[in-house]
């Protein structure tokens, strides 16, 4: 017997016509984040460390960023950003500095307990991954083609504006 569309239960396959979500590209994409990711939230959650805590933190594991570069990789409007920076600098985890060159620009940068924080979310980050890439061996594969799409599709917008 073959498994039911994604998303569907075997109680659901009575209705033979596919819904359009069903192969919508978007909808995948945005239903096997929410799944895989849903594991990790979990394990966050049992730290006490809120989603966007973490994508915060994971950004700036590459250095300092601006708010609003910060806003655009953890998928938050700028309010939400700041509402989110102002909590995590109260907890000691971020520092905010006017950038040295343009001070018109606020950076971001992690403070000593973020760095502490953050390596260990690395590693239990890392370690989710690699359980996810165990079960799915052509998760590469598809790291690529995301990241193709991604910069194919940011080209494309940034032509547009």
């Amino acid at each position: 017997m073959s498994e039911p569309p994604v998303g569907r239960t075997a109680m659901d396959t009575h209705n033979a016509e596919p819904r359009f979500v069903d192969d919508y590209l978007l909808s995948l994409l945005a239903r096997a984040s929410h799944v895989v990711s849903a594991e990790f939230h979990d394990r966050l959650r049992g730290r006490g460390v809120s989603v966007p805590v973490w994508r915060v933190l994971a950004t700036l594991s590459g250095g300092p960023e601006t708010v609003t570069v910060l806003a655009e990789a953890c998928l938050l409007q700028q309010p939400t950003m700041t509402k989110v920076l102002d909590r995590m600098e109260r907890s000691g985890l971020v520092n905010r500095q006017q950038d040295a060159r343009d001070r018109r620009l606020v950076r971001v940068h992690l403070a000593p307990k973020g760095e502490a924080m953050l390596g260990e979310l690395l590693a239990a980050a890392r370690a989710h991954e690699a359980e996810v890439v165990a079960r799915h061996p052509d998760a590469a594969a598809i790291k690529d083609l995301l990241r193709a799409l991604i910069a194919r599709q940011g080209r494309r917008q940034r032509s547009r504006g």
